[in-house]
């Protein structure tokens, strides 16, 4: 008599697979329709003059999407104009994208420790909270003048803004994220031995890298933001020098065309920092609801 033997479970991972798949495609189409509405109504505003009130904005004004493309194609590879843009994207991306990275490293470095410091302890709360609720309303752009004074301008001047006003942020969001850890994880440690500073390093942070990733996720959009402001006085090479340069020739395209590079530029480093943590963390949601997508 001959004995069958079990088969094994089909698997799941190529029907899950199949799954992300088409959510991935659910969503890409979903994204479409505003974009498409937007360049429409970009179009045909700036074709009829339209005045949009009260904001008083006058889209006839506004370089034509065509024309944008263009210039964009021309900013990265020439042959189009043949202007002083021409060509100089990658030179001008790879400088503001090294001193938004400079910037936003420190600011990263500093706040994050100290954050979760502040989450964790009395007297480190007591010290630095007021200090940072004093400062954190003051603007990028009131630091200008006294940045210029003390520092000059140039690259450790953009620097400096961006470090510091990403520097909140990512604070705030480390003290937040602290504070929330559990009581009975705290304990947990305690209870197998764990002394006060393995306590932070494998069970605080942990805890906390929710929270600490949505600080410095908003840290590093404001860093884009004050690149712009950095970069205004004293920089000849960079994306904010020139939609600066753009402004003073009076090129709407060109103006339009550094916003648009900006955001790109922006949204690829969020999903890169993103990308690095989910490294780290080994795929284990790192957002609230994340694991539902």
């Amino acid at each position: 008599m001959t004995q069958t033997l079990p088969t094994a479970p089909p698997r799941e991972r190529p029907r899950a697979r199949g799954r992300d798949r088409r959510a991935l495609l659910s969503r890409a189409l979903l994204a479409l329709p505003v974009p498409i509405l937007f360049l429409a109504v970009w179009q045909l505003g700036r074709e009829q003059e339209w005045e949009i009130p009260v904001i008083g904005i006058r889209m006839g004004f506004l370089p034509a999407p065509g024309d944008v493309v263009a210039s964009l194609w021309d900013y990265g590879f020439g042959g189009v104009h043949d202007d002083a843009f021409s060509g100089d994207l990658w030179i001008n991306l790879a400088s503001s994208s090294l001193r938004v990275l400079v910037g936003f490293a420190i600011a990263a470095a500093l706040a994050v420790p100290l954050g979760i410091l502040m989450g964790r302890y009395y007297t480190m709360d007591g010290l630095f909270d007021p200090f940072i609720n004093l400062f954190r309303p003051i603007p990028a752009t009131a630091w200008v003048p006294l940045v210029g004074l003390l520092i000059g301008w140039g690259d450790q001047a953009t620097i400096f803004l961006i470090a510091l006003s990403a520097f909140f942020p990512i604070v705030l969001g480390a003290i937040s994220g602290s504070k929330e850890v559990p009581s009975r994880l705290i304990e947990a440690g305690q209870m197998l031995g764990a002394r006060r500073w393995e306590v932070l390093a494998q069970v605080v942070v942990p805890a906390s890298a929710p929270a600490v990733i949505n600080g410095m996720r908003v840290g590093l959009g404001i860093s884009w933001v004050v690149l712009v402001l950095g970069e205004s006085v004293g920089v000849s090479v960079g994306l904010g020098a020139n939609i600066i340069l753009a402004r003073d020739v009076v090129r709407t395209d060109m103006i339009v065309v550094g916003m648009i590079v900006i955001g790109l530029a922006g949204f690829l480093s969020d999903r890169i920092l993103m990308t690095a943590f989910r490294l780290v963390t080994r795929g284990r949601p790192l957002i609230k609801g994340q694991e539902r997508r």
